[in-house]
């Protein structure tokens, strides 16, 4: 059979395939024509370019859909690049707070890092004594004695109402910086676990002046004295119902961490907002967005509020907190054995059952946890010994015990004490 022959045939069953909507079959007669070395004709041609464009196109597209993969990989590796742990900041760490692991759950602080805590407090002192001078001697007597007695609540097991003017101010003066230092170890523990992002949105809840933010700007001023850490972005949402508290917060970062030379890139949102009017449906949190919710010593003494608190904190760790996110809890020893009415012993197994129990209460499951003290023991040892022990083992506050003796006619010491469990948990 001639080629003329063969190549007409092929060309007829080529149209015939076309005709029948036959791809797969029109493009095994273009291979054989093209293996026969004839020449195509023009609808051949056309067909054979057709099928080029299209598989140009399907290749673009796969090209395309992959290129935005890997960016968003990569966008995704950067807003999430946790610090990673020096060994050598994290032995100085220990070094200067004297931490010493009594077992896998107590640690004992009876140190700090007097360089960054010392500074603060003077500079804290400063913010107070500007705010008092504008008050008359004799209305400020009567202000701060009104807020000393509804924060002096908390010796008897009661709940302060925090509503004076100068409650703030109190607690600035009695438990700021205590509660500070916890709040900067407890970042230090993430930070050693090597959970700290660069890049984190944190909701602080009955956050008052913003605890929280200060331990965390705080610690991160410990790192960056020790190495180079990448540039840090903290989204903070601080929901609390005295908004005293937020604006006299906020007054003081903007005097003392704002004026740092490498202050923290911190945006702010406040909101004033009663925890025990949560709804939500008419709630603007976020949802599914933070990377830790923090409650730092918002658990309460009254039992119906307790249990109430807890089913409204289980709602909002449920909604706004993200899949990867971790919720920190601080709770002072005494009203976590108090809530269930427990004595406290030196039992770490009995210790975890509790810690569990509390979180599970808010539909929690437990990644870790640490008691942090200043003494070596779980027991309370009485007030005598403990004023001995503090005035032999741990960091005084100076520049604040002057101010007390001042105004609240302390008569002793101030230090930094210990006495918290610090939980991270996740939903």
């Amino acid at each position: 059979m001639s080629n003329f022959i063969i190549n007409w045939w092929r060309s007829q069953k080529f149209k015939s395939a076309l005709q029948r909507g036959d791809i797969r079959g029109a493009v095994q007669v273009l291979q054989e024509i093209q293996k026969s070395g004839a020449s195509f004709s023009w609808l051949e041609k056309l067909f054979r370019d057709k099928l080029q464009l299209e598989r140009n196109s399907q290749e673009y597209k796969r090209e395309t859909a992959n290129l935005r993969k890997q960016i968003t990989e990569v966008k995704e590796s950067k807003s999430h690049l946790l610090l990673n742990p020096d060994a050598e900041f994290i032995k100085y760490i220990y070094e200067a707070f004297k931490l010493v692991e009594h077992d896998e759950y107590k640690l004992q602080a009876t140190g700090i890092d007097e360089r960054i805590f010392d500074e603060f407090e003077v500079r804290l002192v400063e913010y107070l004594q500007e705010e008092f001078s504008k008050i008359s001697e004799q209305q400020l007597a009567i202000k701060l004695e009104d807020a000393l007695d509804d924060i002096n609540s908390l010796k008897i097991g009661q709940d302060p109402d925090y509503r004076f003017s100068l409650t703030p101010h109190v607690y600035f003066m009695k438990y700021f910086l205590e509660n500070v230092y916890c709040l900067y170890l407890a970042w230090f523990l993430i930070y050693q676990n090597g959970l700290l992002p660069t890049k984190l949105n944190i909701l602080d809840i009955a956050a008052g002046p913003g605890t929280t933010a200060y331990g965390l700007a705080l610690f991160l001023q410990s790192c960056s004295s020790f190495f180079d850490i990448p540039q840090m972005h903290v989204s903070y949402y601080s929901l609390e119902k005295q908004d005293a508290f937020q604006y006299r917060g906020l007054q003081f970062w903007r005097k003392y961490i704002e004026s740092q030379i490498n202050p923290l890139n911190n945006y702010f949102r406040f909101v004033s907002y009663d925890i025990f009017s949560w709804n939500p449906k008419s709630s603007n949190i976020p949802k599914n967005f933070f990377d830790f919710i923090v409650i730092s010593h918002c658990f309460f003494a009254d039992n119906t509020k307790r249990i109430q608190a807890n089913n409204i904190y289980k709602e909002i760790f449920a909604e706004s907190l993200n899949d990867q996110g971790y919720v920190l809890l601080i709770i002072q020893d005494k009203k976590l054995f108090k809530a269930y009415d427990t004595v406290k012993l030196e039992d770490k197994e009995k210790e975890r059952i509790l810690v569990n129990q509390f979180i599970g209460e808010m539909g929690l499951e437990l990644v870790w946890y640490r008691y942090l003290t200043s003494t070596a023991s779980r027991k309370l040892l009485s007030g005598n010994e403990f004023g001995k022990f503090a005035k032999d083992n741990l960091p005084k506050q100076v520049h604040i015990s002057l101010m007390l003796q001042q105004y609240l006619e302390q008569k002793y010491l101030s230090c930094y004490t210990l006495d918290d469990y610090v939980i991270l948990a996740k939903k």
